[in-house]
């Protein structure tokens, strides 16, 4: 594929709608379960990075839905988004938080975590659909449910996670989860290379390994 430069690709109304609705109904059919219709926002080699996840969409879908089906509660909330077009490729950026609650040694727990889905999306056969979804984990907060519970946090643990998501990572470490330590904040050299890789993909580049998420 030969380099694009984002400046040579003026976007269209059309494609930034599509784009936009490829966002927004990841969200709306994930955290209602339409696991068909979900399947569609992703192109078939798509991959998904997650703190509790990391791998292809395919194997994302699966464990997404039988996690619904014990009563994992993971739901989405978007924002805006700022969206780099060059071609058939597209980036999009989504403000986004990330709501979960379970039990935090016996006490019931929302903990909400504010960051943004940085996405990398590509035309194919006329459709939009993402090839990579890279969250970048901003801030968290955990509260007890019923706000007259006590609770107290293993403060050894907490500081073992990226301040962007610690909370998030307490509650999916407690519930069983095996939680990625190195992913994207606000600051800091992770998201730095994250910008980065999507530059050089979006100009025409090689995705690399869907996995990378440092250039360690």
């Amino acid at each position: 594929m030969m380099p694009v430069d984002p400046a040579d690709s003026p976007m269209s109304d059309h494609d930034r709608t599509e784009i936009e609705a490829v966002v927004q109904n990841w969200a709306v059919w994930r955290d209602a379960g339409d696991w068909e219709r979900f399947a569609s926002c992703w192109h078939a080699d798509g991959f998904m990075m997650a703190t509790w996840f990391q791998g292809p969409a395919a194997d994302f879908i699966r464990v997404s839905r039988e996690g619904f089906e014990r009563g994992v509660s993971i739901l989405h909330f978007l924002g805006g988004s700022s969206i780099e077009l060059a071609g058939d490729r597209a980036i999009a950026q989504t403000k986004m938080t990330i709501s979960q609650r379970a039990a935090v040694h016996e006490v019931e727990c929302d903990v909400v975590c504010t960051g943004r889905f940085y996405d990398l999306l590509a035309r194919r056969d006329d459709r939009w659909a993402i090839v990579l979804r890279q969250p970048i984990y901003e801030k968290d907060r955990l509260d007890p449910v019923d706000p007259a519970a006590t609770l107290a946090l293993d403060r050894e643990l907490l500081a073992r996670f990226p301040v962007g998501y610690r909370h998030l990572a307490y509650i999916q470490t407690a519930i069983g989860y095996e939680v990625k330590r190195d992913m994207p904040g606000l600051r800091g050299g992770e998201v730095e290379w994250l910008y980065a890789r999507g530059a050089r993909w979006l100009a025409g580049g090689p995705l690399g390994d869907p996995l990378q998420t440092s250039p360690d």
